[in-house]
């Protein structure tokens, strides 16, 4: 069976969440990637994608300007919440 073929096989939904996860930052990838300006725009933008499939627009509007404060620099990541704690 092609990859086209397999991928018909699954809903656009299943297919946004699957991007969705895989461009989602990991709690061991979060220091490294915290400020990456693309993945933090990227997972935004997937996590925008299945909520516009899950018909919930203003969640969706949230995470797409979310993506583009990260690319216009408007944003930036917040401290890490362990540190400074004693």
């Amino acid at each position: 069976m092609s990859l086209t073929s397999q991928l018909n096989e699954i809903s656009t939904l299943e297919l946004a969440q699957a991007l969705m996860e895989r461009l989602s930052i990991s709690p061991n990838d979060w220091h490294r990637l915290k400020s990456n300006r693309n993945a933090r725009a990227s997972e935004q933008l997937a996590a925008a994608m299945v909520f516009l499939l899950q018909n919930q627009p203003q969640e969706a509007q949230a995470r797409l300007e979310q993506a583009v404060g990260w690319l216009d620099k408007s944003i930036s990541a917040p401290p890490c919440p362990t540190h400074g704690k004693s």
